[in-house]
């Protein structure tokens, strides 16, 4: 195996695109620094940013956003047959009963309706999952406010 010149025998050259192993018994790479890790990377606190993320998910502001995202996106409905344009008025209704069962941990989402669309390739399908419009709306508002907050470290 070769060493680049500079020193470092982090940056080693690959034999065919991968690193060779040391032994069996050792389990590890030739030539690759074990004291860190994707894993370890701590440079990232999240811990201010998570506290509170229901409440957050359930701001006013933010089940608004999500819907009109999801009222702008379309769609089909999904196995309760409920189309885009009825959800505003089943939100109005069923909007506190919805979030109490959320802070409850007893709100379960529906069934996904399966919907077969043609593939690339003639003749064949692949499913699709169709959730309904009002589990999409929390699919949305859960998105919103976690993405900023994982996205950094992916």
């Amino acid at each position: 195996m070769n060493v680049t010149n500079d020193g470092f025998k982090d940056r080693q050259l690959h034999n065919e695109d991968y690193l060779q192993r040391v032994s069996a018994e050792q389990k590890e790479y030739a030539e690759v620094s074990a004291h860190q890790r994707i894993a370890e990377n701590n440079d990232i606190i999240t811990d201010f940013q998570t506290d509170k993320l229901l409440e957050q998910i359930l701001q006013s502001e933010n089940l608004n956003k999500a819907y009109k995202k999801v009222k702008s996106n379309k769609g089909a409905g999904g196995v309760d047959g409920m189309s885009v344009d009825e959800l505003l008025t089943y939100l109005k209704d069923n909007r506190e009963q919805i979030i109490q069962k959320l802070k409850e941990g007893k709100y379960k989402p529906n069934p996904v309706r399966r919907v077969e669309i043609p593939n690339e390739t003639k003749g064949e399908f692949r499913k699709l999952g169709v959730p309904t419009v009002v589990d999409r709306v929390f699919q949305q508002a859960i998105e919103q406010v976690l993405t900023p907050i994982y996205e950094e470290q992916f």
